[in-house]
């Protein structure tokens, strides 16, 4: 709610990082998918399964199990897009934070979070994103052109993932029937 109201990211504010800035992308998701939070954590935290259901994602290649090296679709295909990130806060089973490293080509953080269902049968997962465009007018003029297209692929993105964890390939990853 708080940054809701005021446009203020804590984990940007920490690092020294303007979420208010007009150019920024900052993006807020929220799904429910029917999967025991566990499952659905440790599908996640497992980095190189993100290109699964994100079309934005080419590859994620983990170094170490805090960092990670990145290479993104644009829209169109039209710019070849990578950068390192880390992990910077990591609550076992229940959060996962990270931040691109300095000197990455896309500057970017968030985090998502997941929780029960009041049923205990399914996951409430929360996302927060927060892209900056490359420095420069190229840089603001790349976003302009895309800011609403590079949005909406990572929504659908975001959003595709309930029907990814809802199929029979996740079933069989998580050691699920569809009957459990």
């Amino acid at each position: 709610l708080y940054r809701g109201a005021t446009g203020i990211c804590p984990i940007y504010e920490r690092i020294g990082k303007d979420t208010t800035d007009p150019e920024a992308i900052n993006i807020t998701e929220d799904i429910t998918v029917n999967a025991p939070k566990e499952k659905v954590y440790a599908f996640w935290r497992e980095l190189s399964n993100l290109p699964k259901f994100m079309s934005h994602l080419k590859e994620v290649t983990e170094k170490s199990r805090t960092e990670s090296h990145w290479t993104a679709n644009t829209p169109g295909n039209l710019i070849p897009l990578s950068w390192n990130a880390e992990i910077t806060h990591e609550e076992e089973g229940s959060y996962i934070g990270w931040q691109s490293v300095e000197g990455s080509m896309i500057e970017n953080a968030g985090k998502v979070t997941f929780n029960d269902t009041l049923n205990n049968i399914g996951t409430e997962i929360h996302v927060e994103i927060n892209y900056f465009p490359p420095a420069g007018s190229v840089g603001r003029g790349i976003t302009s052109l895309f800011n609403g297209v590079f949005e909406k692929m990572i929504r659908a993105d975001i959003q595709s993932f309930k029907t990814y964890v809802e199929e029979k390939d996740f079933l069989n990853y998580a050691g699920l029937s569809e009957q459990d």
